[in-house]
């Protein structure tokens, strides 16, 4: 019985350090620098994306995205936004490979409105800023040399200071208000090419 469990155990333990060992492979020859990426969600919610990010050492790196939505709706419902996130990243095994964790800020400016989840956002405009911070955990894969995949999610703080509009092309500002948000601040599946 302990032969057969040290069997399973070992062929399961070669299954999966087969893939890391096949990616560490890849950058051996080839050590990137310097990356490009979209954001392949941020497109799914008709906002552009893209962000670039540069190998500071063997274990971080700095990552800078920015995404806008220029767009209006049919019966003016809008979400435009445009937001600015840079991150340092601490790697847990090599810059662009793996695992890391990482410390981001943003800023942004927005204009949102007939688009939410009560009747209250649903009817009214919200045009303001926001800034804020978080933690954020990726996994980068290697597709090819210089293709790769990566998903982020992230955590953390962002305040909101805004104006309360009637949902109008022009409507008069109703209210000025700010709020704190504890949630989601980062979200990714990210769609790489490395350029040195």
């Amino acid at each position: 019985m302990n032969i057969r469990r040290a069997f399973i155990v070992g062929t399961l333990s070669l299954f999966f350090s087969l893939p890391v060992w096949s990616q560490a492979m890849l950058y051996e020859s080839f050590s990137p620098q310097l990356v490009g990426k979209v954001n392949i969600l941020s497109y799914a919610a008709t906002t552009l994306s893209i962000a670039g990010e540069m190998k500071l050492t063997d274990r971080t790196s700095l990552d800078l995205s920015l995404l806008y939505n220029p767009w209006s709706f049919r019966d003016n419902k809008k979400m435009k936004h445009i937001l600015v996130q840079p991150e340092a990243r601490y790697w847990l095994c090599e810059t662009f490979h793996g695992g890391f964790i990482g410390l981001h800020a943003h800023y942004g400016k927005y204009n949102t409105g007939g688009i939410g989840l009560n009747d209250y956002m649903k009817e009214h405009r919200f045009e303001g800023w926001l800034a804020g911070a978080g933690l954020s955990y990726g996994y980068h894969w290697i597709l090819s040399g210089r293709l790769a995949l990566e998903a982020t999610l992230g955590v953390g703080y962002t305040y909101l200071d805004y104006g309360v509009y009637p949902c109008e092309k022009c409507g008069e500002k109703i209210k000025d208000k700010s709020t704190n948000f504890f949630g989601s601040t980062r979200l990714g599946v990210s769609l790489i090419y490395t350029i040195k």
